[in-house]
């Protein structure tokens, strides 16, 4: 009662490729379908790519200030030993 038989499923399936127009429309479907997911994933790995470029200019940042600032404390224990 509750399950479909094969009849339905083929009825089901003519009327899609009725309203669709035919395999030429799902066709044409399908790619477009396939050109979107392709874009999809160009975009997800442009955005990795500046993501990790961040990332990159992010941790140089971080050691050149760290670097100016080791530098900067070695000149102020060099200040202290000629002066002190």
């Amino acid at each position: 009662m509750g399950a479909f038989s094969i009849w339905h499923w083929l009825i089901v399936l003519a009327v899609v490729l009725v309203l669709f127009g035919g395999g030429g429309k799902i066709s044409r479907l399908m790619g477009d379908f396939g050109k979107g997911l392709k874009s999809f994933k160009k975009g997800m790995k442009d955005e990795e790519a500046a993501e990790a470029d961040d990332d990159k200019a992010e941790k140089k940042a971080i050691d050149n200030d760290a670097k100016e600032s080791v530098a900067a404390e070695s000149e102020k224990d060099k200040d202290k030993a000629a002066g002190g």
